[in-house]
């Protein structure tokens, strides 16, 4: 988060100074349509609670444990989120990996005023953020969900100044986001049966963020852009049901079955640097 947050200030900072000329904007500048493409790094944001939780009932609220038939609780060994450092006997977690993300996009940007720019941008892009939640059971074994974000199209609008010689732009940006996420699921356990459900779906999303640009050219500018997407992710579960499993099972002993998902809706944070040709 630290390393995400000086980043976007960085973004900030420099497109203000690039544009400090003195002279009056040209209005041909963020004046009309462009098309562009860039490159990201894609982080998962990994909070504390990010890890799986447990509906033991099936009445579709999650925060239960699952017990034992002595009433101890069967994940006692831990919960974690990132991806998964061992086997079911080694309870810990790596960081998500960072992942290279591209996108395509269109735009149109029109002064308003002397120094104001508003604008809107359709993109298309592939993120590739994958997203790991764990449990480990007394068992032992261990449970993994897995999410990732395959592609997704935005629509975003964007807002700012044009100062100087009207050659740089700084913006704040935000939007709406439709996304294919693709899940995931292993265990060591070989005794229950796991179902996913809603595994791959779109879902909706939204975007906001912060960016700087500067022509380089009379037609061709640098695009520096921070971007925080949060998916509502929030239909996928895995039901675990008895297998080969005795009664006596803990997912079992509530209602004869138990339903695990991630704990949060997925949060990505990028950065992106790419090029915009202007017409």
């Amino acid at each position: 988060m630290k390393k995400t947050s000086y980043l976007a200030t960085a973004i900030i900072a420099g497109a203000i100074a690039a544009p400090a000329a003195a002279q009056d904007a040209d209005p041909d500048f963020f004046n009309g349509f462009y098309v562009g493409g860039s490159i990201s790094t894609e982080t998962v944001d990994d909070g504390p609670n990010s890890a799986i939780v447990f509906d033991t009932d099936q009445d579709g609220d999650y925060g239960e444990r699952v017990r034992t038939t002595t009433g101890a609780n069967a994940f006692s060994p831990g919960l974690c989120n990132g991806r998964p450092a061992g086997g079911p006997a080694q309870i810990s977690c790596l960081d998500d990996d960072t992942e290279l993300g591209y996108q395509a996009k269109i735009g149109y940007d029109a002064r308003v005023g002397d120094i104001a720019v508003a604008g809107l941008v359709l993109e298309g892009s592939k993120p590739n953020a994958i997203d790991y939640a764990n449990g480990f059971s007394t068992t032992p074994a261990s449970y993994t969900t897995s999410r990732e974000v395959d592609y997704s199209v935005a629509l975003r609008g964007r807002l700012g100044i044009s100062p100087g010689s009207g050659r740089g732009f700084i913006y704040a940006t935000g939007g709406v986001t439709y996304a294919k996420m693709d899940h995931d699921f292993f265990t060591t356990n070989g005794a229950n049966s796991f179902t996913q459900v809603n595994d791959d779906k779109w879902v909706f999303g939204t975007q906001l963020g912060a960016g700087g640009e500067l022509y380089i050219t009379d037609n061709i500018s640098f695009n520096l852009e921070y971007l925080m997407t949060r998916y509502d992710d929030d239909d996928f579960y895995v039901n675990v049901g008895p297998g080969t499993a005795g009664p006596t099972n803990p997912f079992l002993l509530v209602s004869g079955g138990t339903n695990l998902a991630p704990a949060n809706d997925l949060t990505v944070q990028s950065i992106r640097a790419g090029l915009n040709f202007r017409f």
